[in-house]
């Protein structure tokens, strides 16, 4: 009869141990995209254009919102929870995203006030879908982030539309350009 070596039942624990804690991460990289294959594609080929970027992020952020507003006249139950969640985190997601954008255009001076004036409107009437919404346990943390980002958001886009408003009148000359180019 053979025995078994004393290290075994502590190898067997271990790896047990260590395969239970990478599921987790297996499980996060399942998390959905928020925008499609053919979206992200878009804004990836407006990447050299910051003003149809911020065109295309306005656009997109605006589908999501009207997808909330449409579930919110459903009749509660589990799966609309879920999916509002969902549309809630994926708005949020790409709210921040869009912020990112714009502290990078901002700090390179690139002109998009097309863009940002129909952004500041938009945010607006996004915060109106979200504050409408009435809060469910199923989804009330996902409605106060997507509320805060689209405050930052709108905050952001008035700002660095006044900005923008004051610089341009001051350098009329790099009106239209995508970036400053040092002098």
């Amino acid at each position: 009869m053979r025995t078994a070596h004393p290290l075994a039942p502590i190898l067997l624990s271990l790896c047990l141990a260590i395969s239970w804690q990478v599921q987790p991460i297996h499980a996060q990289k399942d998390k959905p995209e928020p925008l499609t294959e053919a979206q992200i594609e878009e804004i990836r080929e407006a990447g050299i254009n910051p003003d149809e970027r911020v065109k295309l992020y306005t656009k997109y952020l605006g589908e999501h919102a009207e997808t909330i507003k449409s579930l919110t006249n459903r009749s509660k139950s589990i799966g609309r929870a879920k999916r509002l969640d969902e549309e809630l985190q994926d708005l949020t997601a790409l709210m921040d995203e869009l912020g990112s954008n714009l502290d990078l255009y901002a700090d390179r001076h690139g002109d998009i006030r097309k863009a940002l004036k129909p952004l500041s409107e938009n945010a607006d009437h996004w915060l109106g879908i979200l504050r409408a919404l009435p809060g469910e346990p199923g989804f009330d943390l996902a409605r106060k982030e997507a509320i805060e980002s689209g405050e930052d958001l709108a905050d952001q886009a008035k700002r660095l539309l006044a900005e923008q408003i004051d610089y341009f009148n001051l350098h009329k000359d790099e009106q239209g350009q995508d970036r400053a180019e040092p002098k």
